[in-house]
């Protein structure tokens, strides 16, 4: 099995993995998935790691017993802001060293850079918490808000309130509704489902922009 097999395996029956976690490492399970959410947050070149199906999942085994809610809710939101505030230091260290014909420097030129300097100074709040339920653009994100020198106090403040609304929406989500037997028989469709919704606004957005 190749490594993006196993990554989509891992994804689409998490609820699976996250038993085999929990049996074999017991309280080192919370070090685990915490550290997941950190890594796809906060390294830009890692946004395939699952990041809304790992909460609701994680969500849905805290409504069984096998997570302690209270701290899964504190973890992943300290993981998640922590994440994004390591992004955007490493964005403000390198981006602007990037080169020209790198792959993320065909998509980040000191041209576009200074556009998008602007549209942080003016958008960035709305951009930074939105981007949180948008898996790929959420690593990429804090990244570029860094790189264009976004103020930092203004990043920080989305980045806090972003990363509690979307641990708290899908991890009690998944708390809630995770185990309704129609929703946990069918568990792989209802995560490829919040992945869809997740992508849908960066797939409109995509379109409109072509289309202008």
């Amino acid at each position: 099995m190749s490594l993006i097999q196993g990554l989509i395996d891992f994804i689409l029956h998490i609820d699976d993995h996250l038993v085999d976690i929990i049996h074999q490492f017991g309280g080192w399970a919370y070090g685990i998935i915490f550290s997941i959410v950190f890594v796809e947050t906060g390294v830009v070149i890692m946004p395939f790691l699952p990041g809304d199906s790992l909460l609701f999942a994680s969500g849905a085994m805290a409504a069984l017993g096998a997570f302690n809610l209270p701290i899964l809710l504190i973890g992943f939101m300290l993981a998640a802001i922590i994440g994004d505030t390591v992004n955007y230091h490493i964005g403000k260290s390198v981006g602007l060293a990037i080169k020209p014909n790198s792959f993320i420097g065909r998509f980040i030129n000191e041209e576009r850079m200074e556009i998008a300097r602007k549209f942080f100074n003016k958008h960035g709040g709305k951009t930074i918490l939105f981007a949180r339920f948008m898996p790929f653009i959420r690593t990429f994100i804090p990244f570029v808000a860094g790189a264009s020198r976004m103020n930092y106090k203004y990043f920080i403040v989305y980045n806090v309130i972003g990363g509690i609304s979307w641990v708290l929406l899908c991890t009690f989500a998944g708390y809630f509704f995770g185990n309704i037997p129609i929703i946990k028989e069918n568990f792989s469709t209802v995560i490829l489902l919040i992945i869809f919704i997740s992508v849908l606004p960066a797939i409109i957005g995509a379109l409109k922009s072509r289309k202008r």
